[in-house]
């Protein structure tokens, strides 16, 4: 397989380094995204309004691609926001206090519980249903609202979706493109998504505890979603008031088996993605609407609308940064004829999956090559964020390796996949961490900075064991 690169390729890869290289020297990224932008688009149509016209459609784009996670942030957001009020939550999270005593225990409990749920419904629903009940528990006791966002980003959108092993999407589509049973990948991937997982959840922890006790570090806040409920308006100790101690019980337990529930729902129903996601969004919708009217009565129709509006802004203040970082990196896959109405070459899978196709033909053929490529390949077409639009390029790459090595076919196969997913799933590219960022009310940019030298020493491990595994 060979593909040539054109200017636009290396146009695309230079803005990529300069993006990365941005962030970390923790420097804002939109000017240099839009910038790309105009650049490609000057490539792609030759026209100054052609390419102008670009940067504003690249940011529709970006913004229709996110708007479901936009939607289920601002809805949990909102439902948070009377539940806060009242004083319903604090109800809700006393009965988990008891197991969740250290920020160590809620650290590690966070995690686990969201990388079990995961596993079922995958990450994005989890961390909705997960971060309203949970993570007020982690403030109190002392977890920073970032360390628990990590914990629910490395868990959920790292080793539960690296693996896949219950809905098995991932396994399927590198499965495919390899030519091998999802059974193999599936075995193959167990003990690299091990590695991977407690190298880079470890390693995390460890940096966390590290610059708390040398007083390095920094939460990230944005705003808040947790707060406890001392510092509203001059409305706020009426509406805490405004229910009695018997309804707020009462509530403090429907709300929990509402979720419980969906959850159940998602599994007989066979509900994954999107629709788990809207299972729960609705969910969230009617119980904001139903406490908002107990509370408020005949202002219950007002306050709707108030919750609502402060769900969207909260919502959109965290979006605003990572969207014009996102339509850039769209470019390189989908995007592109969205974006600029112009097609790719015939024989090209997009930028970003031309680029991983470059590289596997320039290097030589053995297992410690093979497993580096795999690796650097699956990251490079993760960064687009989405983690599932290059594995199928990591499976067909790593047939090309495995038949030419002789070995490791479905080893290979399945390093390709963790790398791509552990980069684009969630966890490094900050619009795609942004529904645990949003829960937590933390930078979407701070949070992939802190899990960023995590997941680089998981990457480099996982790939050294890859190597003997060949």
């Amino acid at each position: 397989m060979v593909v040539e690169l054109s200017a636009l390729h290396w146009i695309y890869l230079g803005f990529i380094l300069a993006i990365i290289g941005f962030m970390l020297m923790r420097r804002d990224t939109t000017l240099i995204c839009i910038a790309g932008i105009l650049g490609i688009g000057i490539l792609a149509t030759t026209s100054a309004s052609g390419s102008v016209s670009g940067i504003f459609n690249s940011f529709i784009y970006a913004i229709k691609e996110l708007l479901g996670t936009i939607l289920i942030i601002s809805i949990i957001v909102a439902m948070s926001r009377v539940l806060i009020r009242t004083g319903i939550n604090e109800l809700m999270i006393s009965p988990f206090t008891r197991f969740l005593r250290t920020p160590a225990l809620a650290f590690w409990g966070i995690g686990l519980i969201m990388m079990v749920t995961s596993w079922f419904f995958w990450p994005s629903p989890g961390v909705a249903l997960i971060g309203a009940v949970l993570l007020p528990v982690a403030i109190r006791v002392g977890l920073p609202a970032l360390g628990a966002a990590v914990a629910m980003n490395l868990f959920g959108h790292g080793i539960a979706l690296s693996g896949d092993y219950i809905i098995q999407g991932a396994p399927k589509l590198t499965a495919d493109a390899a030519g091998i049973p999802v059974s193999e990948v599936m075995q193959a991937s167990i003990p690299l998504v091990i590695v991977m997982g407690v190298v880079t959840t470890t390693t995390a922890f460890w940096m966390m505890r590290r610059d708390q006790k040398l007083g390095t570090w920094k939460d990230g806040l944005i705003a808040s979603t947790h707060n406890t409920g001392q510092a509203f308006d001059s409305e706020a100790s009426a509406d805490r008031n405004a229910l009695s101690p018997v309804t707020k019980r009462w509530l403090a337990v429907l709300i929990p088996i509402l979720f419980a529930l969906d959850v159940v729902a998602m599994f007989v129903l066979d509900l994954q993605g999107g629709d788990a996601t809207a299972l729960i969004g609705g969910t969230a919708i009617l119980i904001m609407l139903l406490i908002t009217m107990l509370t408020h009565r005949g202002k219950g129709f007002e306050k709707t609308t108030n919750y609502l509006i402060e769900g969207f802004l909260f919502g959109f203040r965290v979006f605003g940064p990572v969207i014009p970082i996102a339509a850039f990196f769209y470019l390189g896959d989908s995007g592109f004829l969205a974006m600029f109405g112009e097609k790719l070459p015939e024989a090209s899978l997009g930028i970003v999956n031309d680029l991983g196709v470059a590289l596997a033909n320039v290097v030589p053929v053995n297992g410690v090559v093979g497993s580096i490529t795999l690796t650097v390949v699956g990251a490079v077409t993760g960064l687009d964020g989405s983690g599932f639009s290059g594995i199928s390029l990591a499976g067909s790459i790593a047939q090309l390796f495995g038949h030419a090595i002789g070995s490791g076919l479905a080893t290979l196969t399945a390093l390709g996949q963790v790398a791509a997913i552990w980069v684009g799933g969630g966890t490094i590219i900050p619009w795609a961490l942004i529904p645990a960022a949003a829960i937590c009310g933390v930078d979407p940019f701070e949070l992939a900075r802190r899990n960023l030298k995590p997941v680089l020493i998981g990457l480099v491990v996982t790939t050294i064991v890859a190597m003997f595994l060949i």
